[in-house]
C-alpha cells in the first residue's frame, strides 16, 4: 500500500510503501471489541474492600457485669454494633484485570491501524517545529486539514517543543510508537504517523 508523505505544514514530501501485513488487514468488529474491552478493564483500579467482622483484631473477652445491665453480655468487640468493629455487609474486593492472548492483541492493533489507513491516516516526514508555539501549531494543523480529535504517534523521542505546544490544543494527543494502542487509535478522527513511527510499528510485528 502506497501512501503520500507530507510535511507538517501540509506540503507534499514524496511517498512511502506501507506493509500490507500491518496496514492492510481487514478489520473485524469482534476482535476490536475484545481488545478495547481488555484495555479499558485493565485501566480500572482494584475496588478496595472494607474490613468485616473477621478482619478486625479486637478482644473476645466478655465485658460488663454478668447481672443487672438489662441486656446481653457481649463477648466480641469486633461486632459491627461497636465503634471500631467490622462493617456488616461491606464492599468486597473486585479486581477487573483480564487476560488476552498476545496474538489477539497484536491482531487488534493491526486492524486498528488498517482501519485508519483506509480513512484517516496521515504520514509526515518529521515533527520538528521552528516556532514551538501553540498558535503556530494550530495554524499548521488547520492548513493541513487535521480537524477534530488528532492522535500523533512519533517513532523517536517526541520533540519537546511540539509536545508542549500540542498539549494545549483540545483533542490532540501525542504518543510514542511503543505506546500505540487500539482504543486511542480508534477514538481519534485522524491518525498522524511519522516515517520512523511507521518503521517501528512494522518492526514491532516483524521482530
Amino acid at each position: 500500500m502506497k501512501v503520500k508523505v507530507q510535511k507538517i505544514d501540509g506540503k507534499a514530501s514524496g511517498d512511502i510503501e506501507l506493509n500490507d501485513d500491518v496496514f492492510g488487514v481487514e478489520p473485524r468488529a469482534d476482535i476490536l471489541h475484545r481488545v478495547v474491552t481488555w484495555q479499558l478493564e485493565n485501566r480500572r483500579g482494584t475496588a478496595r474492600p472494607t474490613r468485616e467482622r473477621s478482619d478486625v483484631a479486637r478482644t473476645g473477652k466478655k465485658f460488663g457485669p454478668q447481672k443487672g445491665s438489662g441486656g446481653a453480655r457481649h463477648g466480641d468487640r469486633g461486632a459491627p454494633i461497636f465503634i471500631g468493629g467490622g462493617k456488616a455487609h461491606g464492599a468486597r474486593k473486585r479486581d477487573f484485570e483480564q487476560s488476552l492472548n498476545k496474538k489477539v492483541r497484536a491482531l487488534g492493533l493491526k486492524m486498528a491501524l488498517s482501519s485508519k489507513a483506509k480513512d484517516g491516516l496521515v504520514v509526515v516526514d518529521s515533527l520538528e517545529l521552528k516556532d514551538a508555539k501553540t498558535k503556530a501549531l494550530k495554524g499548521l494543523f488547520d492548513k493541513a486539514g487535521w480537524n477534530g480529535k488528532v492522535l500523533v504517534i512519533d517513532g523517536a523521542s517526541v520533540d519537546d517543543g511540539f509536545s508542549k505546544a500540542a498539549r494545549n490544543l483540545p483533542g490532540v494527543n501525542v504518543l510514542p510508537a511503543m505506546g500505540a494502542n487500539v482504543y486511542d487509535i480508534l477514538k481519534h478522527d485522524t491518525l498522524v504517523l511519522t516515517k520512523d513511527a511507521v518503521e517501528k510499528l512494522e518492526a514491532r510485528f516483524n521482530g
